[in-house]
């Protein structure tokens, strides 16, 4: 990290640049994602903004004003996307739940669903975060918190962002937003108020030991096809979604008759299961047996655990080789 009262010094090739910028690169993505809510769009983002911050970078003065500066950019290019974008949300907030006897319907063709986070891109140093910050870093990205936020207009979702996840003061947020502190505050409130008139399942087992058990007889249902065992797993109002397919499921009951009439109708030997990690929460990479009896990665399952019982299954389905450019398939055993 640079000290204090350093002045920058001008720069002429783009290796003292990056030697510059690459510490903040994975928090810049983090970041933007949770703006946007697209992998994708996030690293979209995050590449405009070095670029903008490679042209202006005569204009600072203080290289302890950096990671604020690239900020500022970030947060800039990132509500710029917002107005060509759609909302990325999941199918639980788009559509009312299916039938699990209907067919299932063809993928939605235009991106809007809420992408998962490999865990990795937590992986950056040097970021401290102050007592003001009302979310730790894993809350603050989990899909069911992220699918809030995408609901609030993009300034107050900037601005509870930099308030409530990163604990900034409202003199920063005001300044990066060329807003004033009663505007600022003011918007923070509303944003605050709509994510308190909504449920949030927070992922909080009892103990290590108690989720190692829960994801352990997870694994064994889906690969044994189980659907019995399956269901006891899950919270009585548990949901199921299956991005980018618009279906979802409700319930017990709704979600073991899908299991029945369609993944698991195939019997035993379907589906083997990886661990992984996405969006600070416990993950499964899934392999589905193909026409010659071999094991592809097809889906990305990622799980909301509350209390000893799981609330939710996103199961995000690889019909492309995209979801895989971003999470590295886990081997099996």
């Amino acid at each position: 990290m640079v000290q204090s009262n350093q002045v920058l010094r001008p720069i002429s090739d783009h290796d003292s640049f990056d030697h510059l910028t690459n510490d903040y690169y994975r928090e810049l993505v983090v970041h933007c994602y949770r703006i946007l809510g697209s992998l994708q769009d996030a690293e979209d983002a995050v590449q405009e903004c070095l670029l903008r911050a490679w042209r202006r970078l005569d204009t600072l003065n203080d290289l302890n004003a950096l990671r604020a500066w690239l900020y500022r950019i970030a947060t800039n290019v990132s509500l710029d996307m917002l107005d060509h974008r759609k909302t990325r949300l999941l199918p639980s907030q788009t559509h009312p739940p299916a039938d699990p006897h209907d067919p299932l319907p063809g993928p939605s063709p235009e991106p809007m669903w809420l992408d998962p986070l490999p865990d990795t891109y937590l992986e950056f140093a040097g970021v401290s975060f102050t007592p003001e910050a009302r979310y730790e870093v894993k809350e603050s990205l989990t899909l069911a918190f992220l699918t809030l936020l995408q609901q609030l207009p993009g300034r107050q979702r900037v601005i509870l962002i930099l308030r409530d996840v990163l604990g900034w003061k409202a003199q920063e947020v005001a300044d990066l937003l060329d807003l004033s502190i009663a505007a600022t505050n003011s918007a923070l409130q509303r944003a605050r108020a709509t994510l308190n008139k909504q449920t949030l399942h927070r992922s909080s087992p009892n103990s290590e030991e108690e989720t190692s058990e829960l994801l352990a007889r997870y694994l064994t249902a889906w690969e044994s096809a189980d659907s019995d065992s399956l269901i006891t797993l899950l919270r009585e109002d548990a949901i199921f979604t299956m991005p980018p397919l618009p279906t979802w499921f409700k319930g017990r009951v709704a979600i073991k008759e899908f299991l029945n009439n369609f993944l698991f109708s195939g019997g035993l030997g379907r589906f083997r299961l990886a661990a992984t990690s996405a969006n600070g929460a416990p993950a499964f990479v899934v392999y589905q047996a193909n026409s010659a009896g071999n094991y592809q990665p097809s889906a990305l399952h990622v799980l909301t655990i509350a209390g000893k019982q799981i609330a939710r299954i996103d199961d995000f389905i690889a019909f492309d080789s995209h979801l895989w450019s971003y999470f590295d398939p886990p081997p099996l055993d």
